[in-house]
């Protein structure tokens, strides 16, 4: 069997054209690139990677190979694998193991085969990689130095997973980053969720009451980007602390069951299960629109969806109409599988540079150090400050320096009032 499967190989200049956009906007993780071709610092190192097979993935992926590793890829989305940029990296020596529009069994056969090539670290998108290993491939589990992931809903499933004590070997979670959740999570999701959802559908969105379910910060990212488009942004949540932090940020928040009357567009953003579901959709208006930007297409249930309608057709790419018993027309953007990803590119490279110059920093730390305890850990502090630094300097901007008074002050305690 060859080491590789993909939709079509003969899209890969094309894909290395993308490939080259991506990484001109991805300077910190090129910086990381330059010293890993001198230092090899993953030389013998198999890489394992669940993640979506994007232009920015790719340019992960060739710091890798600078420095030293052997990388198996597979995507985190069975709708997320840009086919073009699958193919090319197959040109540059990666066993990728992707194509856009897989089936369910295809999806994990992927990981399967990503597993096969015996991984001393992983990267996950989600925990579908980790998840398989420690249920149909233990085998391999006791070789496995260390992972990462990248998602708050994977760390979320691998938090579980430690908590239970079934979790068999170290996870840095990179979501976890100040470099990675702030920026990433809020700009790079709210950006690509809009784009995402006015591709699919070319709506205008300024008037439009625009629900987002969710205020963590990927919510936040999509509320802020929606409210400057001119729609009216509406959150439900069930965290009063993240509700309260809505309010005091001028949205309205509302019960999903009162916001379901009312809102045009709705968006899930919550890493949570059946989000809107059979009493909500029953409520909303003819025409309205569902999207969902969590990583799961489990956040709207399709199960309910499917059960209401008496007939659906694509309406548009990425869309499709469900004609419900009621007579209303619901529209569901890319299947209920992550918006910006199906229907957009994902997430702009810019913000991707600092979420994935920390997975490449993280991996470089997993292969230099000890093997760790198997538990969930944050991202090192030094690599979070590294990645900042380094996204500054590409910038061009310069901050201050503590001075010896000022860092003595902040670290005694004999200073008070004078």
């Amino acid at each position: 069997m060859e080491n590789f499967k993909v939709k079509d190989l003969t899209l890969a200049e094309k894909g290395k054209l993308q490939i080259e956009w991506a990484s001109q906007h991805m300077p910190v993780l090129k910086k990381i690139t330059q010293r890993f071709e001198k230092e090899k610092p993953l030389e013998n190192v198999t890489i394992g990677a669940c993640l979506h097979v994007t232009k920015e993935t790719a340019v992960l992926v060739e710091a890798f190979l600078a420095a030293g590793a052997e990388v198996a890829l597979c995507g985190s989305n069975p709708l997320s694998t840009q086919d073009e940029v699958a193919a090319a990296l197959v040109e540059k020596g990666t066993h990728v193991y992707a194509w856009r529009g897989e089936n369910t069994e295809e999806y994990y056969w992927c990981i399967n085969r990503v597993i096969d090539h015996k991984p001393d670290i992983t990267l996950d998108d989600g925990a579908d990689l980790v998840g398989t290993l420690h249920s149909k491939r233990t085998d391999w589990l006791p070789h496995v130095k260390g992972g990462t992931e990248e998602t708050t809903t994977g760390v979320l499933r691998l938090k579980a997973m430690e908590k239970a004590g079934t979790l068999r070997y170290a996870i840095i979670a990179v979501n976890n980053a100040y470099t990675k959740y702030l920026f990433d999570n809020r700009y790079g999701t709210g950006q690509s969720t809009i784009d995402g959802i006015i591709r699919a559908t070319n709506i205008l969105l300024a008037g439009k009451k625009l629900v987002v379910c969710g205020y963590g910060w990927c919510g936040r990212g999509i509320a802020r980007r929606a409210k400057g488009m001119g729609a009216n942004v509406i959150v439900t949540e069930v965290n009063p602390l993240r509700a309260l932090e809505a309010v005091m940020d001028g949205f309205t928040v509302l019960p999903m069951e009162k916001a379901a009357e009312t809102g045009d567009i709705f968006v899930t953003a919550t890493g949570d299960t059946s989000v809107i579901r059979r009493e909500h959709m029953e409520k909303m208006k003819n025409g309205a629109i569902l999207a969902n930007s969590g990583h799961f297409n489990v956040e709207i249930s399709l199960k309910d969806l499917e059960s209401l309608a008496v007939s659906k057709r694509v309406i548009r790419k990425n869309l499709e109409e469900y004609k419900l018993k009621n007579g209303k027309n619901l529209y569901l953007i890319g299947e209920g599988r992550l918006v910006n990803l199906v229907a957009a590119e994902g997430h702009p490279s810019e913000v991707m540079d600092m979420s994935f110059a920390n997975q490449a920093l993280c991996a470089e730390h997993i292969a230099k150090h000890e093997k760790m305890q198997p538990k969930v850990y944050d991202v090192p502090p030094e690599i979070d400050n590294t990645v900042a630094r380094l996204k500054l300097e590409a910038m061009g901007i310069q901050i201050d320096q503590l001075t010896e008074e000022q860092r003595k002050y902040l670290e005694t305690w004999e200073s008070g009032t004078v």
